[in-house]
């Protein structure tokens, strides 16, 4: 049970470097939308993936508030 914790803790720190590589946290001061806040929890969790190729995206439609 703990070599399980240990591999999903280094699992999630990976994915939270590759998210701090591709610059996803220095855009902090602005507004976020949910498709930022997604594509960012993906990246995390898919951690070591990014790695090989794969980048995770997430496209979410956000209804515009009414004028």
């Amino acid at each position: 049970m703990r070599i399980g914790a240990v591999i999903v803790v280094v699992w999630v720190l990976i994915g939270v470097f590759a998210a701090y590589q591709r610059g996803y946290f220095s855009r902090a001061d602005e507004s976020v939308s949910c498709a930022e806040l997604g594509t960012v929890l993906v990246t995390a969790i898919a951690g070591p993936l990014n790695y090989v190729g794969v980048n995770p995206k997430i496209n979410c439609a956000v209804p515009q508030p009414s004028q």
